[in-house]
């Protein structure tokens, strides 16, 4: 893991994320002291979410009624709340 100083960090701002994006992870530091630790932001797949709801009951069969009443509840009629005033 690369360490740089905040203010290189700050000159070179680009250059790191380009590094980051190339899966270097690196240390911030500001006073000799490590501030903060930057790294590649994980890639979510399909396999992901399959992992994540698995296990989870599907929806009975009223979900897709009760969805779309929930909709309709929230649909207004555009009107002009000033008309009446």
């Amino acid at each position: 893991m690369r360490t740089i100083t905040a203010t290189e960090a700050s000159r070179r701002f680009s250059e790191l994320l380009n590094a980051i994006e190339a899966g270097e992870s690196v240390t911030i530091t500001r006073g000799n002291r490590p501030i903060a630790e930057i790294r590649p932001a994980p890639r979510r797949r399909g396999k992901d979410l399959r992992l994540a709801l698995e296990g989870i009951a599907a929806p009975d069969d009223s979900f897709e009624s009760e969805i779309e009443a929930a909709v309709a509840a929230l649909t207004v009629e555009d009107r002009d709340p000033w008309r009446d005033a």
